[in-house]
């Protein structure tokens, strides 16, 4: 659809519904992948103190189809004092680490134009944004003790002598996984004129902080080096005397770590981690005691993975889970003992903020027709506060629900399928089964339409498409999560075949039109069904793929992470199975048409995994393929215009082999002259 088109399309046909001219039907019109340059959505939230206003960040997508700059999108700096009533405070700006320094200033991190990451704070009433606080180098975390006043603050090591200098002459060797830059804390008391920070001396890389409530102590999350490997693997949340600097008690914990908060009284400290080395992801409650460092673990069986956490009292934890395909909150003593679940229905809430004066409950949550919205607690009941994309109710959305079946060994798999309005056709919707990455990830019943994500824009275009939560998938708690150890992709894969043969069955999809895709994870189950299941795929685009685990290995920034959460075998232990398991090793007479997309700066998995399985579907296989790769751009793409053509290319390609003629790939030029208007 063409720039002009689209544009008439949402004005105008707002206008028409405002002067009643045209029925609901008549409006409404089918998603397009232009649409998600013009979604905003709400991002980091903060409860005001005594629970009256919560601040929020809001994104917005720039629309490069009308011509805006490049770039990733735009935050902005809003207070919302009830529904469909904020006001915006700032524009335009990068805006991070969002909080109340008390009732009656918002404080935030943001980037000057001079000079790096910065602190500072805007009267809650509005008015003019002021520098708080500027250090040396960029200030990545922060939290005050309760006197308003002492700052504590993470922040990254100044660089070596005449580093500048240096770099501008032309020296700018990488001494690869040896020349870090640390992050340190810091304590500096605001009420002096001359404010001068005070580093602690703390064995480590400092990547989070929390402050007691009594501000005795820190919470700090150390791990050893900055290394990615490390911070996944290697971090521990320590107690430290917030006056001395000394370190106390450490929570010896296994492997991954997630957030955490001090009880009101202090003595106990809850945070999410993994439950041992092989667990896949911090998503099970641990209550600490801050003087000896002992923990306890909370429902470590259940079918769950919780996302957030708040004391509520010295005894209770609130904590937001994720259980299936939705949401919940669940209230807990400090024993473990789950008091009451609150199941939401309507929305997938992603993370809250708790007010501990008033008890007030905010969450960011999304749903099918929707992307993050605020919705804020009255007793235990949520409004909804904002409405980011009024113009979506312009919007024909296709038919979403929740989606389960048997696999042939006998496990319930379940995901979320995304379809056109009405019954199917006879033989079913062509599908476009889109594989989320990790595997320590899942997908729930909420927003599910992004750039590399069909979704609606699929239905639109008449595809059913298909998010299956495979076994090793997040949101049914530890048993699911290691059953795809040591075998991927193994019966995890074949998870994904029999979700073709039941869509099938069920009449909802053509078993012979079946297309995947996916990122990372995502992309190694796209390479494989390239490959090894060529005959299950009419079509296939992996993205940021991983396709020759030997060489994926030797490349990574988290090999110990793959090994001890995944694989469970070094190479050397294991050649022929990482072979065996490479999509590579069976591209050879491949009948799957393959569109390989890369980032050129990706850290995860090296550019080559796409290379090579290019090179070997272009020499060995028997069907087209083709290699995108996007400058600057990383483990998956950042800026909007690469965003939009990646969409293009991806919901062509399936197009072109799942509805149309196939054969021969369409053009590798795209029709940009027009998208964009550049030919008027």
């Amino acid at each position: 659809m063409t720039q002009t088109f689209r544009k008439l399309g949402v004005a105008g046909l707002g206008a028409a519904l405002a002067a009643g001219t045209l029925g609901a039907a008549e409006a409404q019109r089918p998603m397009q992948l232009e649409d998600l340059f013009d979604l905003s959505s709400v991002g980091s939230i903060a409860v005001q103190p005594g629970g009256d206003q919560v601040a929020y960040v809001r994104y917005e997508m720039r629309d490069v189809v009308e011509g805006e700059a490049d770039g990733t999108p735009v935050s902005s700096l809003h207070v919302a004092s009830g529904p469909n009533t904020s006001r915006l405070f700032i524009e335009d700006r990068s805006i991070g680490g969002l909080d109340w320094r008390d009732g009656e200033r918002l404080t935030f991190t943001s980037s000057p134009e001079d000079g790096p990451t910065a602190l500072f704070e805007i009267p809650a009433n509005g008015g003019e944004a002021r520098e708080l606080f500027a250090h040396d180098t960029a200030i990545r975390a922060y939290a005050f003790a309760p006197d308003g006043d002492t700052l504590f603050f993470i922040a990254p090591d100044e660089g070596g002598e005449h580093e500048e200098t240096l770099h501008d002459r032309g020296f700018r060797a990488n001494i690869y996984e040896e020349d870090m830059t640390y992050s340190r804390v810091w304590r500096v008391d605001l009420s002096e004129d001359e404010a001068e920070a005070v580093v602690f001396e703390l064995d480590g890389h400092a990547g989070d902080l929390v402050v007691s409530p009594d501000g005795e102590h820190l919470a700090v999350a150390l791990s050893a080096t900055p290394l990615v490997d490390d911070l996944y693997m290697e971090t521990r949340w320590s107690i430290v005397d917030a006056a001395s600097g000394e370190v106390g008690a450490t929570f010896e914990t296994p492997g991954k770590l997630g957030q955490g908060a001090f009880s009101p009284d202090g003595d106990y400290f809850a945070f999410m981690a993994g439950v041992d080395r092989a667990d896949s992801v911090a998503q099970t409650v641990h209550v600490g005691n801050v003087s000896s460092g002992t923990f306890e673990i909370l429902a470590r069986d259940a079918e769950q993975h919780g996302v957030d956490l708040a004391w509520q009292n010295d005894n209770s934890l609130a904590v937001l889970v994720h259980t299936g395909l939705q949401s919940a909150l669940v209230e807990y003593r400090r024993d473990g003992n789950e008091t009451r679940r609150t199941v939401f229905s309507d929305f997938v809430a992603r993370s809250m903020d708790r007010d501990a004066q008033s008890g007030r409950l905010a969450l960011v949550a999304d749903a099918p027709t929707h992307p993050g919205e605020l919705f804020v607690s009255r007793r235990r009941d949520f409004e909804r506060w904002t409405n980011s994309n009024d113009w979506l109710g312009e919007i024909a959305f296709g038919d979403q629900r929740g989606y389960s079946f048997e696999t042939r060994d006998g496990v319930r798999v379940e995901g979320v399928l995304v379809t056109p309005r009405g019954e199917a056709p006879d033989g079913g919707w062509p599908l476009i089964m889109t594989v989320h990455g990790g595997p320590e990830a899942h997908d729930s019943n909420g927003w599910m339409t992004g750039y590399s994500r069909p979704g609606h824009i699929g239905a639109g275009k008449g595809f059913a498409v298909f998010y299956p939560n495979y076994r090793g998938s997040t949101g049914r708690g530890e048993a699911f999560i290691e059953l795809d150890h040591q075998d991927g992709p193994g019966e995890e894969f074949n998870d994904l075949v029999d979700a073709i043969g039941a869509l099938s069955e069920d009449g909802i999809v053509n078993a012979n039109k079946a297309g995947i895709t996916g990122a990372s994870y995502g992309g190694f189950a796209s390479a494989w069904g390239a490959t090894i299941a060529s005959e299950h795929f009419a079509a296939s685009v992996p993205f940021v793929a991983l396709t020759d685990l030997i060489s994926f290995f030797g490349t990574t920034e988290i090999p110990v992470e793959m090994v001890d959460v995944h694989f469970m075998e070094y190479p050397w232990q294991a050649w022929e199975s990482y072979l065996d398991h490479s999509p590579i090793r069976h591209a050879q007479g491949s009948t799957t048409p393959t569109l390989i997309l890369h980032g050129e700066a990706d850290t995860r998995v090296d550019p080559s995994q796409s290379y090579a399985l290019y090179r070997y579907l272009k020499m060995t296989g028997e069907a087209p393929v083709r290699l995108v790769t996007y400058p600057g751009e990383g483990h998956g793409n950042r800026n909007a215009a690469a965003q939009y053509d990646y969409g293009l290319r991806m919901m062509r390609w399936f197009e072109h082999y799942l509805q149309g003629e196939g054969g021969e790939p369409p053009a590798h030029e795209l029709p940009y002259g027009e998208l964009l208007g550049l030919d008027d």
